[in-house]
C-alpha cells in the first residue's frame, strides 16, 4: 500500500480512523440519553423523516448537525437564501451538495436531501480528518526536523479537544486539511501549489486570509537580506493574490446577491420566506443592507457584527464568563507554547525571524523554521481573545495551527522520555496510547495534558450533540 514506505504514516491512519469511530460512537450515545437543550439557534424548518432510511440517519448522525452545522446543511439543500448565511464561507456547502447530488444520489428512493447531506458531511470530514493528520505529520517532518515528535502530535491531533467539530457538518477538518497541505508545500518551496491549497482554505473559513502572512513575511525577508530573486517573488505575490482571491469572489457574491437591484426572492420557498417574516431575516430582494452603501461593502464583517454581535470587547461581559473559562485552556496552553519558544529563541522573536542566526538547535519545537506558525498562532489568539466569541477559540486554533500540537508532544516527550524506548523494534506502535496504558505512572504534568484532551474530546462532544453551549 501508500503507506508502507514509512511506518509512522501507517499508524496515523488507522488512528485517525479509529478516533473518527469513536467520537461517531460518543455522539449516538450522548445524542441518545441526553435530552436536547431548547437554544436559540437557527433552525430552519426540515423536511419530516419519510423513511426507515431517514429515520436511521437521524438517529446515527443526527448530532453531527447542531449549531452552525444547521447553516451549512441548510446553505448545501437551499442555497444563499437569507442574509445571515453569508457568514458561512461555500466550500463546505458546495462538497456536501456535490456529494449528496452525485455519489449519494442513488439513495434518494430512501433517504431526503437532508439525510443524504448529513451521510455526506460524515463521510467527508472523516476523510478529510485522516488526510489532515497525515499533512499535519508531513508537514512536521518539514518544519520540525524531527520524525519523533511529527508523529506524536498527528495522534494528538486525532484526539483534538475540538475533535466534534472535526466531525460534524463544520468546516474545521477540510480546512486544516486544506491548510496543513499548502503550508507543507510551502515549506517544500512548491509556492503556487501550496497557495492553490491555501486559496482553498480561504474558501472554507475566513481565517484562511491569515495565512497570506507566511507569504508576506517571505517577502519582507527577502527585502531585508537584500535579495533579487525578482522571479521568486513574483511567484509570492501572484501566491498571495490566490489566497486572498475566494474571500473577495465571496464578497462579491454577497454584494451581487443582496445589494444589486436585480436580487429578488421570488424563488425563495413559502415556508422559507415564512421564517423570514417571523425571525426577521433578510432575504434578496427586501431592504438593502446598510453595508451596501459603504465605500468597500464587506458582508462578513457586518453580518458577524449585526447578528453575532462581534467585535472588539464585544463579549466581555460577566455573562459570558462560563465561556470563557471553557476556552481558558486553550488560552493558557497557546500563551505557555508562545513564552517557551521565545524564552529560546529571543533575538529570533524580536528581530520577527527577519534575521538570520545561529541557533543552538535547529530541530524539534525550539527550531527557527518554527517562528512563523508561533506568530500565527499569536496573531489568531489575540484577535480570538478580543473581537470574537470566546467559545469558538478552541476550534479556530486546533483546526488553524499545528502549534499546540507540536509543543504538546515537545511536551510529552520531555516528560516521558520513555515512551519510545519501551517497545524494542516496534518502531510504528502508538506511543499515545503506551502514555494512555501508563497512566498511574505519568509525571502530573502529563496527565494534565492528556486529561485536557481526553475530557474536552468527550465532553464536547456530549455538549455539542445536544445544543449545549460547545459551538
Amino acid at each position: 500500500m501508500w503507506w508502507t514506505w514509512d511506518p509512522f504514516l501507517k499508524e496515523v491512519f488507522h488512528f485517525s480512523l479509529c478516533s473518527r469511530g469513536i467520537t461517531l460512537a460518543m455522539q449516538i450515545v450522548f445524542n441518545t440519553l441526553i435530552p436536547d437543550h431548547k437554544a436559540d439557534a437557527f433552525s430552519p424548518p426540515h423536511t419530516s423523516p419519510d423513511s426507515t432510511g431517514d429515520h436511521l440517519t437521524e438517529f446515527l448522525l443526527g448530532g453531527l448537525g447542531r449549531w452552525d452545522a444547521e447553516h451549512f446543511l441548510f446553505i448545501a439543500e437551499h442555497g444563499y437564501v437569507y442574509e445571515h448565511n453569508m457568514a458561512f464561507f461555500p466550500l463546505l456547502p458546495i462538497c456536501l451538495t456535490g456529494l449528496a447530488n452525485g455519489p449519494l444520489y442513488p439513495l434518494k428512493w430512501t433517504l431526503t436531501l437532508r439525510s443524504r447531506l448529513l451521510v455526506s458531511a460524515a463521510l467527508l470530514n472523516c476523510f478529510c480528518f485522516t488526510l489532515a493528520a497525515i499533512s499535519l505529520y508531513l508537514l512536521g517532518c518539514v518544519a520540525l526536523q524531527s520524525r519523533s515528535t511529527a508523529f506524536l502530535a498527528s495522534l494528538l491531533f486525532c484526539m483534538s479537544p475540538a475533535s466534534i467539530f472535526m466531525t460534524a457538518a463544520y468546516s474545521e477538518s477540510l480546512f486544516a486539511l486544506a491548510t496543513f497541505i499548502g503550508l507543507w508545500l510551502l515549506e517544500k518551496h512548491m509556492i503556487l501549489r501550496g497557495c492553490i491549497f491555501l486559496s482553498l482554505a480561504t474558501a472554507s473559513r475566513s481565517n484562511g486570509m491569515t495565512n497570506v502572512g507566511f507569504l508576506l513575511h517571505a517577502v519582507v525577508q527577502s527585502i531585508v537580506n537584500g535579495s533579487r530573486n525578482c522571479h521568486r517573488m513574483g511567484r509570492t505575490f501572484l501566491g498571495i493574490f490566490v489566497v486572498i482571491l475566494p474571500f473577495a469572489l465571496f464578497q462579491y457574491f454577497s454584494y451581487s446577491t443582496f445589494c444589486l437591484a436585480s436580487a429578488t426572492k421570488n424563488k425563495v420557498p413559502r415556508e422559507l420566506v415564512k421564517l423570514a417574516i417571523t425571525k426577521e431575516y433578510r432575504l434578496p430582494g427586501a431592504q438593502f443592507p446598510t453595508w451596501c452603501s459603504t465605500y468597500l461593502p464587506m458582508a462578513y464583517s457586518s453580518i458577524q457584527s449585526e447578528y453575532w454581535g462581534v467585535g472588539f470587547l464585544q463579549y466581555f461581559q460577566l455573562r459570558q464568563l462560563p465561556n470563557f473559562l471553557l476556552a481558558l485552556p486553550v488560552i493558557l496552553l497557546s500563551t505557555r507554547a508562545i513564552w517557551e519558544y521565545f524564552q529560546a529563541n529571543p533575538y529570533l522573536c524580536i528581530s520577527l525571524g527577519l534575521r538570520t542566526v545561529q541557533l543552538k538547535s535547529s530541530s524539534g519545537y525550539c527550531g527557527h523554521r518554527v517562528f512563523l506558525y508561533v506568530a500565527h498562532i499569536t496573531a489568531l489568539m489575540v484577535f480570538g481573545v478580543l473581537c470574537m466569541h470566546i467559545q469558538v477559540l478552541t476550534r479556530l486554533l486546533l483546526s488553524s495551527s499545528p502549534v499546540l500540537f507540536w509543543y504538546c508532544s515537545h511536551q510529552l516527550q520531555k516528560n516521558e522520555p520513555w515512551i519510545w524506548g519501551l517497545e524494542r523494534g516496534c518502531v510504528s506502535s502508538n506511543p499515545a496510547l503506551r502514555l494512555l496504558r501508563s497512566w498511574k505512572s505519568l509525571q502530573p504534568q502529563t496527565r494534565v495534558l492528556l486529561g485536557y484532551f481526553l475530557v474536552y474530546w468527550i465532553l464536547g462532544t456530549a455538549l455539542h450533540v445536544n445544543f449545549l453551549p460547545w459551538t
